[in-house]
């Protein structure tokens, strides 16, 4: 009986303050779908840097005949140079740190540039315009330095690139992308916090006879503020549960239906698992967040 009421009451405030809670709502269902959306870029860039990392080459690129570099004084790198470099890559120093290696000729990058150019600027091409180069995959991509220092300044090498290098620009804008998420999430979350206490507070001076009633007959003040509680909690929870329709919706039309299948240099996308993953998350967050909002608001009303 007593639950009854205290639900009856909850319910009763939601329905006088009708315009506020939408607003409650709206205002958490957009805080929240940020907040979510920023967890999901933090995913995906956690699962592109594992990809990458485990799949990024270290390229020890050797002269050619149109080399400029110091170490290609002699023209295109001999035989004996690029020896020389397979016996370092398979020396015991270096050989713990290397997966696997691999040797592209002049010919087969030639090829492979033939494929990729249209037919008007192959016929521009020669094979002595391309470098040959060892590819190396390292067990840990942290200690490319490593090989860089190794055969950088060695006769015959051109240069030594990490790959890496290439893919630190977009890990750092999609970074980038997530704080501005987040502090758009962070402004919504303050603006939705203020509003519950503003509602709670609006709901309160509008029953405050019922409250003095209730003072009058030795209603604790728990049983007082419990209801008003709800009212916030109940208002989060459906833009909680708003923003978790959205952000499977994002996920599975977005990412799986659209994204997946014309990104494809990315083939690690985050899914419906860690969309599912976020959701609890930020359905905690939103009744948390009310649940405190509603209750300060309240203790400090019938202070006053």
């Amino acid at each position: 009986m007593r639950v009854g009421l205290i639900l009856g009451e909850a319910l009763s405030g939601l329905r006088r303050n009708a315009s506020m809670v939408i607003s409650v709502v709206l205002v958490t269902f957009v805080s929240l779908t940020f907040v979510g959306a920023a967890i999901l870029m933090q995913m995906q860039i956690g699962t592109m840097k594992d990809y990458w990392v485990d799949r990024a080459q270290v390229s020890v690129y050797m002269c050619s005949a149109i080399s400029t570099a110091e170490t290609c004084t002699g023209g295109a790198a001999t035989e004996e140079q690029i020896a020389e470099v397979q016996a370092k890559l398979d020396s015991p120093a270096i050989a713990t740190l290397i997966r696997g290696t691999s040797f592209e000729t002049q010919d087969e990058a030639y090829q492979n540039a033939l494929d990729l150019f249209p037919a008007d600027y192959a016929s521009l091409l020669t094979p002595e315009q391309f470098n040959s180069s060892f590819s190396v995959n390292l067990v840990d991509q942290t200690q490319s330095d490593v090989l860089i220092e190794a055969f950088q300044g060695q006769a015959g090498v051109e240069q030594v690139k990490d790959e890496l290098e290439y893919l630190e620009p977009l890990f750092s804008a999609l970074t980038v992308a997530t704080y501005i998420a987040v502090g758009i999430a962070a402004l919504m979350l303050i603006a939705a916090v203020l509003l519950i206490a503003t509602t709670i507070r609006l709901s309160a001076f509008a029953r405050r006879r019922e409250i003095g009633i209730m003072r009058l007959v030795g209603a604790s003040n728990r049983f007082i503020q419990t209801p008003f509680v709800l009212e916030g909690v109940f208002a989060a929870l459906i833009g909680s549960i708003l923003a978790s329709g959205a952000i499977l919706a994002g996920v599975h039309f977005g990412v799986n239906g659209y994204l997946r299948g014309r990104i494809t240099f990315v083939s690690t996308w985050v899914g419906m698992p860690e969309a599912w993953v976020v959701v609890p998350i930020i359905v905690v967050i939103g009744v948390l967040l009310a649940a405190l909002s509603a209750g300060f608001a309240i203790r400090r009303w019938l202070r006053a």
